[in-house]
């Protein structure tokens, strides 16, 4: 519900705010005040297009904000919050600002948003109704919805979603492994030769390592050779100068000494030590000398061994190191690829299970909207006939596509149609050529179908083309639908006026150079004042003013004669205020 609206420089409003309340709300005033002003500031709020001539003359931007009340608001908007990160407490604020260049900028609780999201927020929030404005009621989606809540088949319509994502979902398993199993023999060919190569080769994971030492070590074989000889002699194979004789000689010159000098004993330990390492020393030099002298053809076998192992490798497009993994890979995918089309069935099996039981579900759902269309139509029809449309029909249109697709929302295509004269065929309510008779169609649809949870409802000039007791008829059906939720209502008939529960009176003010509009709730008496002149024109009368307490007499149920507002019939009424800073 909308509680606050704030108007800042749009148009010719300089500063206009206003505390709105449940209920039916009129505007009314003369001709050319700008009584829609407030309905084109709502359908900015609501994300519609927005220039630089909406900026009213001299002023930097033009700034429209608004505060909704969340506490029955519709689960859709609570959900689409959710979605979007944007704070859903007991209170809504939105925010438009236009700039004098044109640019326009959105917010959502003072989050700065895309104008898109602003206009997916207001197709919730707000639902305006006019000559050129019949925004819900004319897309498919809303139609059904509306069809779906007055039939009360919202329970329903959600198994029917919950039964749609089992079996999309399995589709979707389905569809994958058809991919997969596609060209499935050459494919099993292919993993199996790559996997018999590599099983073939038998490559440890360990192995490269060593293979790769072992090439290191046969291609310096010389060197290695070498220098093992060159160390062996030094340390032991030189009879005069090698090391292990030295350290003997070193040991024949110590132990006489030791009797001298026992300071000298604790050398000859260590030196005995050396001798023993040096020998150990040279014993390792002449094994691995030995190993060295090896055939030829290992080096070649060692190369050829690799060379094997880079080129799978290259093959695979992976490191040699990454073969035995590779295979493993392979090994699972094959492992998988065979099982496909045992796992294929059973999916199928599983998939036709879970569509014959969204069909039942579905085929159910559209019993039942075929019923409530046949309701709906005869409750909207007869209430044509109130509205100035004698003789016209409404048809809900409730039609399946044998072929199509499984949708979440059933298997149904909605259609509102009507024929607005006796005579002429159905037509699809966006074909309807009057705008008029389009908007006063919707009151009766919104009227028929409106629930606990509803939007703000914006009604301009519903009344166009009608008078008398039509237009009492029209005013009624605004004051029930306002009863269970909050309307507004542009209006320049007298008996629709005084069905409303709030009115606020439309001035256009000028001092010759400046032009303005400015907006008063009216108190009990002003209304009458205003359904006189409403009434009588230029001059109003004492008969006009009586005339008007009679007919807010009658809207509210009190006796003739008495001036009453209708509030005692609104819920959670609010202390009026409506003021121009």
């Amino acid at each position: 519900m909308l509680t606050h609206l704030q108007i800042r420089d749009f148009a010719i409003i300089d500063q206009v705010e206003l505390e709105l309340r449940p209920g039916l709300t009129v505007l009314t005033g003369e001709t050319g005040a700008g009584k829609s002003i407030l309905v084109d500031a709502l359908q900015l709020l609501a994300g519609g297009r927005a220039g630089a001539e909406v900026v009213r003359h001299g002023a930097e931007r033009a700034e429209i904000s608004a505060t909704f009340e969340l506490a029955k608001a519709p689960r859709e908007l609570k959900q689409w919050l959710e979605e979007q990160s944007i704070s859903s407490g007991t209170e809504l604020t939105v925010r438009r600002v236009i700039g004098s260049d044109g640019r326009s900028r959105a917010y959502l609780d003072s989050q700065s948003v895309p104008v898109q999201l602003l206009r997916e927020a207001g197709n919730i929030l707000i639902d305006i109704h006019g000559q050129h404005e019949f925004q819900s009621l004319t897309r498919a989606a809303a139609q059904r919805e509306l069809l779906d809540g007055y039939g009360g088949l919202t329970p329903l319509v959600s198994q029917v979603g919950i039964a749609h994502r089992v079996w999309l979902e399995l589709l979707n398993r389905t569809l994958e492994l058809e991919t997969k199993a596609r060209d499935r023999d050459a494919k099993l060919d292919m993993l199996r030769y790559q996997l018999q190569e590599l099983e073939a080769l038998k490559l440890q994971r360990e192995e490269l390592t060593a293979l790769a030492e072992e090439q290191a070590r046969l291609a310096n074989r010389g060197r290695l050779a070498e220098g093992t000889q060159l160390a062996l002699g030094e340390l032991y194979e030189n009879d005069s100068g090698s090391a292990h004789a030295a350290v003997s000689r070193a040991l024949q010159a110590l132990r006489p000494l030791v009797t001298l000098d026992g300071q000298l004993g604790p050398v000859l330990p260590m030196l005995e030590e050396a001798s023993i390492q040096v020998r150990e020393a040279a014993r390792e030099l002449e094994r691995y000398r030995e190993t060295l002298d090896v055939d030829a053809a290992r080096q070649e076998q060692v190369e050829r061994r690799l060379a094997a192992i880079e080129e799978l490798a290259r093959k695979h497009r992976v490191a040699a190191a990454d073969l035995p993994e590779r295979g493993g890979q392979l090994g699972a995918e094959l492992g998988a690829l065979e099982r496909a089309e045992t796992d294929l069935a059973l999916l199928r099996k599983e998939l036709a299970t879970a569509l014959d039981a969204y069909r039942a579900q579905a085929q159910e759902l559209s019993g039942k909207r075929s019923a409530a269309a046949r309701a709906l139509a005869r409750d909207i029809s007869t209430r044509m006939q109130t509205l100035g449309m004698a003789g016209g029909r409404f048809e809900t249109d409730v039609s399946q596509h044998g072929n199509a697709e499984p949708a979440q929302h059933g298997i149904d295509q909605i259609e509102f149609r009507v024929s607005a004269n006796p005579g002429s065929p159905p037509r699809a309510l966006a074909k309807v050529a009057s705008g008029g008779e389009l908007a006063r169609l919707s009151l009766a649809v919104q009227v028929s179908c409106a629930a606990e949870e509803t939007r703000c409802m914006v009604f301009d000039e519903v009344d166009a083309g009608i008078g008398g007791a039509i237009a009492e008829i029209v005013g009624r059906e605004l004051r029930a639908l306002g009863a269970r939720g909050q309307v507004l209502c542009v209006t320049h008939l007298p008996q629709v006026a005084s069905q409303a529960h709030h009115h606020l009176r439309v001035t256009k003010l000028t001092d010759g150079r400046t032009t303005r509009t400015t907006l008063t709730e009216l108190t009990a008496d002003d209304r009458v004042e205003e359904l006189a002149r409403m009434l009588g024109g230029v001059e109003v009368t004492a008969k006009a003013r009586e005339h008007a307490r009679d007919m807010l007499a009658a809207a509210s149920g009190a006796p003739s004669g008495a001036v009453a507002t209708g509030e005692d019939t609104v819920r959670q009424p609010r202390p009026p205020s409506a003021r121009r800073r």
